[in-house]
C-alpha cells in the first residue's frame, strides 16, 4: 500500500525515512526530493527493483538511470578508470548540479539497463536526499514521472503520475525551491579525456573551466596538435528545463 510522509514534520520525517528504508531493502520504489526536481529511486544493486522502476516510468533498459551516492567515497567503489580531471569537478561539485558518467566497476554485481559498462553518478544537495542515501547506500534515480511527462515538483505531484507503482513518497515541499530555476544537472562524460559535457544544466561551462579549464563544451572537438585552443561554444540545454532526471543520464 501506498504511504505518504510530510517530511516538514520531524516526526513523519523520521517515520517516512525508515518506512523508504524498508522499502528499497524489499525492492520497491520510493518518491523523494533531490535538488532538482523529484525522484524516482530504486536499489541500484537489485535488477527486479531497477526493472520496476523503468516500468513505473514507462521506459525502456536503452535509457538506464543515472545513480545518487550519499558521499564522495563511494566514486571509487562504483567507478574505475576516473580521471584526475573528472575527480576534481566531483570535489569542487558535489553535493551538486553535477552528474559525472565513468567506467563501471566490472566486478559489480548490478544490471541499470544498456549502460555500455558505464555508470552515471552524482551527489545530490538536498538534506531529506543526503539522509535516505545514508541509510540505503548507492540508489538508481530518474525523474519522478511517467516518461513525456512534466518532471514532478513535489510528491503530490509524482504520485498523481506513478500512483501505486511506489511504495513510499516523501514530501518535502517544492523542488527545486521557489523562486529557483528548474535545471537539470550538467552531465559531463568522463569516460575519456578531455572531459566533454553532454548535457548543459546547473553547472555552467564557464564554472567548470574554472576547475578544469580544458573541459569541452556542448558540439567542441579537441583542437589538433599545433593549433589554437577551441573556443568556448554557445552552451546550448541539451534537456528541456524542468526534466533534470528524464534524460537517460541525470
Amino acid at each position: 500500500m501506498t504511504t505518504s510522509y510530510d517530511c516538514t514534520a520531524a516526526e513523519q520525517r523520521a517515520a517516512g525515512l525508515e518506512h523508504a528504508q524498508r522499502a528499497i531493502r524489499e525492492h520497491k520504489c520510493v518518491v523523494f526530493p533531490t535538488d532538482t526536481v523529484y525522484g524516482i529511486a530504486a536499489d541500484a544493486f537489485s535488477p527486479l527493483a531497477v526493472t520496476l522502476l523503468l516500468a513505473s516510468k514507462g521506459r525502456s533498459r536503452r535509457m538506464p538511470p543515472p545513480v545518487l551516492i550519499p558521499r564522495l567515497n563511494a566514486l571509487d567503489g562504483l567507478a574505475t578508470d576516473v580521471p584526475p580531471e573528472a575527480r576534481r569537478l566531483a570535489e569542487a561539485f558535489w553535493p551538486g548540479g553535477l552528474t559525472l558518467i565513468l567506467h563501471a566497476q566490472p566486478s559489480l554485481d548490478w544490471d541499470l539497463g544498456e549502460t555500455k559498462g558505464t555508470v552515471a553518478l552524482r551527489i545530490p544537495a538536498d538534506d531529506v536526499a543526503q539522509d535516505l542515501l545514508t541509510l540505503t547506500g548507492p540508489l538508481a534515480v530518474s525523474s519522478a514521472n511517467r516518461t513525456g511527462q512534466a518532471a514532478a515538483q513535489t510528491a503530490a505531484a509524482a504520485e498523481a503520475q506513478l500512483a501505486e507503482s511506489v511504495e513510499v513518497y516523501l514530501e518535502g515541499g517544492p523542488r527545486p525551491a521557489e523562486g529557483a530555476d528548474a535545471l537539470p544537472s550538467t552531465i559531463v562524460d568522463a569516460t575519456a579525456v578531455p572531459l566533454r559535457v553532454v548535457r548543459q544544466g546547473a553547472i555552467s561551462l564557464e564554472r567548470l573551466r574554472e576547475v578544469v579549464p580544458g573541459v569541452l563544451g556542448l558540439g567542441e572537438e579537441p583542437s589538433a596538435p599545433g593549433t589554437p585552443e577551441t573556443t568556448a561554444a554557445t552552451e546550448t540545454t541539451a534537456a528541456p528545463s524542468g526534466t533534470a532526471d528524464d534524460s537517460p543520464r541525470n
